[in-house]
């Protein structure tokens, strides 16, 4: 597996590598390769990050109200939007106008998911989101927050009794005992459904473009072996028709971050609504 990791995961691991298995030796944990400790999903999740604080940095630098640069039109969009499917729109529309003190938390995951999903269109890197644990984590972080906020708006008890219906009547009572455990089952669900969503998608994506580029180009080396022009004609196809599948990929990255953000947003919706 050694020579399917990138440039630069090879270069983390040898210069932090020795400190990551101290690091590891204290917490007595043993990492899955010693030579290379610290996985390529990290170096990439770390990768996003850091173009992230760039952005963000380049972007204060530059903020105007009067004349506003193409950066700050770009992520202006990203949080509203005309078709109202920005980060605030869809905290609007789903929890109300106090779903935009939730803007910073959703909008961290949206554009840490959008970047992470956009990363592997360039070569030297790879999409963390096409490794599994990456979209668990976010998907860890997003059930933590939204039912941490379900419990703050109605307290433990008032929260708890969201997922049997709110029993109010003793009817209602009993049909809470049934509906207790598949809201909860139902909830709990979606942690899977939204790891799965963004993961099999990107991995999907990426696999298609890797697997499509490899049977292009074995077959133009073949034709060029055979006869030289041939091979120069079907040459074009490695270098045009991967164009394709990378504006499919971007389209997929988009929308797995666009389904992202307004899946939380519903979620919260829901933890924090006064009647289900």
């Amino acid at each position: 597996m050694e020579e399917q990791l990138k440039a630069v995961t090879h270069w983390v691991n040898h210069t932090f590598g020795p400190l990551a298995l101290r690091f590891f030796h204290a917490l007595n944990v043993q990492p899955a390769d010693f030579e290379k400790p610290i996985p390529e999903y990290v170096v990439m999740s770390m990768v996003v990050f850091v173009i992230g604080i760039i952005f963000a940095l380049i972007l204060r630098s530059r903020l105007s109200v009067e004349r506003p640069g193409a950066l700050q039109q770009v992520c202006e969009l990203l949080l509203t939007n005309p078709m109202s499917f920005g980060i605030r729109d869809l905290l609007d529309e789903n929890v109300g106008l106090d779903g935009r003190k939730h803007i910073a938390i959703v909008g961290t995951i949206t554009i840490f998911i959008l970047l992470s999903n956009l990363l592997s269109l360039v070569p030297a890197f790879s999409a963390p989101t096409a490794i599994v644990v990456v979209p668990l984590a976010c998907a860890i972080i997003t059930f933590v927050y939204f039912n941490w906020q379900g419990i703050r708006h109605h307290g433990v008890g008032g929260y708890l009794l969201t997922f049997a219906g709110s029993p109010k009547s003793p009817g209602d009572w009993v049909l809470a005992f049934l509906l207790f455990p598949v809201e909860i089952i139902s909830t709990s669900a979606r942690v899977l459904s939204l790891t799965v969503r963004l993961w099999a998608n990107i991995f999907a994506s990426d696999l298609l473009y890797t697997i499509f580029l490899s049977l292009l180009v074995k077959l133009t080396l073949f034709a060029w072996g055979k006869f030289a022009v041939l091979g120069a004609v079907l040459a074009i196809l490695p270098a045009t028709i991967p164009l394709a599948f990378i504006a499919l990929h971007i389209f997929v990255a988009v929308i797995q971050a666009y389904v992202f953000t307004v899946l939380p947003s519903i979620y919260l919706g829901m933890a924090t609504a006064d009647e289900h």
